[in-house]
């Protein structure tokens, strides 16, 4: 049935500002006027922050040794490093107390503290009302954006440099040694600006944040912090660093020490642990879950075999270990596991707050002393979702090969390069999705006229120098994507100029990193209360597109004759009105040239994709009000910003079997019904932030 000429339908756009407290982030930070000081110079008040030591060695020291940290990544490691050690006023590295505990066997009966005080709050939203989940996604995201600028510095420096390839071999992985001389430390013993070019783009990303004092929690905390659940999984040692929840990008074990905690922390004896990595590069490690036995630092040949080559010694991290377990105090729990699909090749897991039961000293398997701690997981806790982790020589579990509930082998008939399977495990029986004929490239229907093909730039092979590219130019000078894993977008922007049909280059250039079709294994499936959703098997990286709002490109004025449930379906391409703010939508960063802006109307979108009945998998992603991907207009045959492709991209680090989402803009207040009445309809997307509302 048509809708009334009086009506209003509902139509997804880009993301609004109708709730700006709680809008996702995705761009270059912009100023407020709070920030703005006299002649609207913005300027900021920092904060204290205490940032642990990196790289530290005593004046005194005068030779070089092995071991003296507990780490856990061969892809994150560096030289030497003094573990856990604090840096008093004087510069002088601050020695922890030392005890001769050679055989020693303790252990303590753990009643007497109660551990309810380092429970989760309960809390969602802080003092002003926003989301803790939405500050931690805000801070991953700023991060990734800092990364990725980062690496779109380093692959120029790599176009320079006479052997690309091997550039691009040192991009694929993080270094296992890290040059000392590249590093800088400032006064407060962060990390500082490197003297030398880097090949540690996350490093780098790190040094800006705590230089702009953007990091999430900066105090060191025991126990839970908030937003972050049991089950949180970080992609990066530096994402750790840059939430405070774990202040090491190298080290296993985050202490509190002496110079930095006695203010916060005057009733413990200090040392003490806050939080440790486990995963798997210590030969003599037990994991069962539930319970650990975890070997304390130093004396590991981390650069070599990963064996033991000396004793350790009862001294930083080891003694804090044992001054958590005599004061009964909880430490954070994060498992390492390879991943092959993540960027870093690893993933870490919070498995939650366990308690040191029981340490010893003992003749390791190498033959050298090593102190064991037996930890045991803290009752009343979420299950544990991650494995037990896989040690060095481990093997790891092989993949499900049957999906529970499979309703249709391929949703796309064949015509995707990946099968996107079906499932449904929520109806009884099974039924699949219906009505939906798959197509893979955008139909145009009668009455929208397509623009000719615009010229294409004049590069040959790949596109490699944006100062020579006619297409970099258009996107302000430079490529908008990085080739790094597959190619990721640095950050939104208000239009993306990709090389289209004209242009000289080849299929495998950047500036094609959302033609390729689905790169990502995603499977549609039935939710209980959403109706059918889409999720991906594989890891996404931020800034990665996942897939393009394929459809029926019609004019708006025909929406008016499509049925009232076809119309769900409907994406207005509103790619102007987002570049200027047009009614309370998002306006990004970025100065382009548009061509033709002179005809283009200011007020509403012309234009829209109708997937009610012809369209691609996009039509089954759901909406958030706490989204992990956003909206991205994308121009490549020509220059109509009014007929813009609308492909969606990975706002965060999505792991493997998370439901993708995207905010569908919908305005309050603006759908009306058949009978004149405003419809409203209530959002079911489960975030901590939720609006409560789509319209």
């Amino acid at each position: 049935m048509a809708a009334p000429k009086d009506s209003v339908l509902e139509r997804r756009v880009s993301l609004r500002l109708q709730y700006a407290q709680q809008k996702p982030f995705y761009g270059t930070r912009k100023r407020t006027e709070s920030e703005a000081g006299p002649n609207g110079v913005v300027v900021s008040k920092k904060p204290k922050v205490k940032v642990s030591s990196l790289v530290r060695r005593s004046s005194e020291s005068g030779t070089k040794k092995l071991g003296k940290h507990k780490a856990d990544d061969d892809d994150e490691e560096a030289g030497n490093c003094e573990s856990g050690t604090e840096k008093s006023e004087n510069g002088e590295v601050e020695a922890e107390e030392s005890g001769d505990c050679e055989g020693e066997n303790k252990s303590v009966d753990v009643k007497e503290r109660d551990m309810s005080v380092y429970a989760p709050s309960g809390a969602k939203v802080d003092g002003k009302g926003k989301s803790y989940v939405a500050k931690l996604k805000e801070t991953l995201r700023l991060f990734n954006l800092h990364y990725l600028h980062f690496v779109q510095e380093e692959e120029k420096r790599c176009r320079k440099l006479e052997n690309e390839s091997e550039c691009r071999d040192d991009l694929k992985k993080p270094s296992k040694r890290v040059d000392k001389k590249a590093i800088s430390e400032n006064g407060n013993g962060s990390l500082g600006v490197p003297k030398k070019q880097s090949k540690r783009p996350d490093l780098k990303a790190l040094s800006q944040m705590s230089t702009n004092n953007e990091i999430l929690y900066p105090e060191k905390t025991i126990g839970h912090l908030p937003g972050i659940e049991v089950g949180q999984q970080f992609f990066s040692r530096a994402e750790m660093v840059v939430v405070g929840f774990h202040s090491h990008w190298l080290n296993g074990i985050d202490i509190i020490g002496k110079s930095k905690g006695k203010d916060k922390f005057k009733g413990y004896t200090l040392p003490i642990a806050v939080a440790i990595v486990l995963s798997g590069q210590y030969e003599d490690d037990v994991d069962n879950s539930d319970e650990i036995v975890y070997t304390g630092q130093g004396g590991n040949d981390l650069l070599g075999n990963k064996r033991q080559i000396q004793d350790q010694v009862m001294r930083m991290g080891n003694l804090a270990l044992k001054n958590n377990m005599e004061q009964f105090v909880p430490v954070r729990v994060i498992r390492g596991h390879k991943c092959d699909t993540s960027y870093t090749k690893k993933v870490y897991t919070y498995d939650g707050l366990y308690q040191v039961h029981h340490y010893w000293a003992e003749k390791g398997v190498a033959g050298f002393t090593v102190f064991k701690y037996r930890l045991k997981r803290l009752p009343g806790q979420p299950k544990l979702i991650s494995n037990q982790v896989l040690y060095t020589n481990g093997k790891g579990s092989k993949a499900q090969s049957e999906l529970p509930g499979l309703v249709c082998k391929d949703i796309c008939n064949g015509l995707e390069n990946i099968k996107v399977p079906v499932t449904n495990i929520v109806d009884i029986p099974p039924v699949a999705p219906e009505g939906l004929t798959y197509i893979t490239t955008t139909e145009v229907a009668k009455g929208v006229k397509i623009p000719p093909h615009a010229h294409g730039c004049n590069c040959q092979g790949n596109c490699t120098n944006s100062k020579t590219c006619s297409c970099a130019q258009l996107n302000g000078g430079d490529f908008p994507y990085v080739s790094k894993d597959g190619g990721r977008l640095v950050e939104a922007k208000a239009v993306v100029f990709e090389c289209g049909p004209q242009c000289g280059c080849g299929p495998s250039c950047v500036n094609r990193a959302s033609q390729r079709g689905l790169k990502y294994r995603l499977e549609v499936f039935r939710t209980h209360d959403k109706g059918w959703a889409v999720r991906s098997w594989d890891f996404i990286p931020s800034g990665a597109p996942v897939c393009e709002y394929i459809a029926v490109l019609r004019r708006n004025d025909e929406i008016d004759n499509i049925s009232e449930k076809e119309n769900e379906y409907v994406f207005e391409i509103d790619c102007w009105q987002t570049m200027n703010g047009i009614g309370g939508r998002e306006k990004r960063m970025g100065n382009v040239a548009i061509p033709n802006s002179d005809v283009i109307s200011e007020s509403d979108p012309e234009y829209c994709y109708d997937a009610g009945s012809r369209g691609n998998v996009a039509r089954y992603i759901n909406h958030s009000c706490e989204p992990n991907l956003f909206v991205q207009c994308v121009l490549r045959e020509h220059h109509d910003v009014r007929l813009a492709r609308i492909v969606l991209f990975a706002a965060d680090n999505i792991p493997p079997l998370q439901e993708l989402s995207y905010d569908y803009g919908y305005e309050l207040d603006s759908v009306v019904g058949p009978d004149g009445k405003i419809k409203k309809l209530f959002c079911r997307c489960g975030a901590a932030g939720c609006r409560k509302r789509l319209y």
